[in-house]
């Protein structure tokens, strides 16, 4: 299992806009095509403004191919103007599971 974890800093302010906007139309949109989203989250205590989401991939393939999907959809290039100006810097990093973790363990 593969894991995304996607994080965004925001401009000043835009974590309200931008949590709406995604929530109102861009989840679902994301869901569609990517599958597991594993958390969705915004920062509290530590470095302000940001965005953190995690996606599960069961392979490289996988991830590549439901990201294509997500790109070629209309709904999605339509939705991205809505929160491109809102994202100052955005982090991507592919992460692998050890071996002794267990999704879904607490």
């Amino acid at each position: 299992m593969f894991y995304e974890i996607r994080t965004y800093r925001l401009k000043n302010g835009a974590i309200p806009g931008y949590l709406k906007v995604v929530g109102d139309e861009g989840i679902a949109i994301q869901k569609k095509h990517l599958g597991d989203l594993l958390g969705y989250f915004f920062s509290e205590i530590g470095p302000i403004n940001e965005i953190v989401h995690i996606w599960a991939y069961s392979s490289l393939d996988d991830r590549e191919a439901r990201r294509a999907r997500l790109a070629a959809d209309p709904d999605w290039q339509a939705f991205l103007p809505k929160i491109r100006d809102l994202i100052e810097v955005a982090d991507n990093k592919i992460m692998k599971a050890a071996p002794f973790f267990l999704p879904g363990e607490h």
